[in-house]
């Protein structure tokens, strides 16, 4: 009967001192747990170096996609805590595609927060110096998700351009150079119409006065300020005068005789001198053997270009050509013959230079 008391009492004994182990294994696993829980949430797991760190999700990118593109950064200290965390939150079932700036510092919880509400960074989406239309497409391209072909496709459809009020050949002049903001996701569509957006809104009733009053629409202040702008596209001082020499001649009737014209029209932008071959080329933007403006703008002029065309100097030249110390200032002239005294010294700097064609 003692033996069987003693062994009772010291299975009692050993449980007795096997619960408070469990109690402390269980505590620690809990502590541990939720340190690394925290670690998790909180710690942070991004790493920009110092520089800018942009995440682009495409349209359409599944939930593996995204993390993969988020991981491409090379910003992400640990991608598996980043992982977990990501489906803890469920974003796996909320990806959103966009272009998302990522803070140095940042912890896995407000990084997956950003990318599930689709808190995109815009873009500034900038242009100048364009001249053809696919150049325009590939500027625009350059900041926005869609691609050079689908922007391009729109600028050359003729039914959507006219519900925009422009054709094939007058659109680059619905985009004024400026800085706009938009997100990297925006349609090729909705980039067009916001531009279109913005054109309506640069065109105040005070310019349409003063383009009513040259005779122009606004679409042929801008084919004017193109050619201003290619005329003069180092001293934007100038563009005034050089305004008031073309309008000028359309008021006389002369043809305008534009140099950039030609070129535009050849289609070989690496001349330096227009030569008697340039000017047989029959083109409708040859200016030497159509009279009145071209079909189109030649490039796209900036707001300095077309408030020049809209704010003219006014005077009697109706000539002018480069002076021949490339100051890329131009000589003007009220005569033919003071014009022709002046393209001859300027040819003659051009031979000198060896500058043929």
């Amino acid at each position: 009967m003692a033996k069987k008391v003693t062994t009772t009492t010291r299975k009692r004994k050993e449980k007795s001192m096997l619960v408070p182990g469990i109690i402390v294994l269980l505590l620690f696993l809990f502590v541990s747990f939720s340190y690394y829980a925290y670690q998790i949430v909180y710690t942070p797991n991004v790493d920009t170096k110092g520089e800018e760190v942009f995440v682009y999700i495409p349209t359409g990118a599944d939930y593996k996609e995204a993390l993969d593109s988020v991981e491409a950064t090379g910003a992400i200290i640990d991608p598996l805590s980043l992982r977990f965390m990501a489906r803890l939150m469920d974003y796996d079932e909320l990806v959103k595609p966009g272009r998302y700036k990522i803070g140095h510092g940042w912890g896995n919880r407000q990084l997956i927060g950003v990318l599930r509400l689709g808190e995109q960074d815009p873009v500034n989406l900038t242009f100048n110096n364009i001249r053809q239309r696919k150049d325009l497409a590939a500027k625009l391209a350059a900041s926005v998700e869609p691609d050079a072909a689908e922007i391009d496709s729109l600028l050359r459809d003729p039914d959507y351009l006219q519900t925009l009020g422009f054709d094939t050949t007058t659109v680059v002049s619905m985009f004024i150079p400026n800085t706009y903001q938009v997100y990297w996701t925006t349609s090729a569509k909705d980039l067009i119409d916001r531009m279109k957006k913005e054109y309506d809104k640069f065109w105040t009733a005070e310019r349409k006065a003063k383009a009513d009053k040259l005779g122009l629409t606004p679409q042929e202040v801008s084919t004017l300020a193109s050619i201003v702008q290619a005329e003069q596209g180092k001293h934007a001082d100038e563009r005034p005068r050089i305004a008031g020499v073309y309008l000028n001649r359309l008021e006389r009737g002369m043809l305008l005789q534009a140099d950039p014209t030609v070129v535009f029209g050849v289609g070989d932008f690496t001349i330096r001198r227009v030569l008697n071959e340039h000017l047989r080329y029959d083109s409708p933007y040859n200016t030497y053997m159509y009279k009145g403006l071209p079909p189109g703008p030649i490039n796209v002029p900036d707001i300095s270009s077309i408030d020049a065309v809209l704010n003219p100097e006014k005077h009697e030249y109706i000539y002018f050509c480069a002076k021949d110390d490339f100051s890329s200032y131009h000589a003007f002239a009220r005569t033919e013959a003071e014009h022709l005294a002046n393209a001859r010294r300027y040819r003659k700097a051009l031979t000198e230079r060896n500058i043929m064609r």
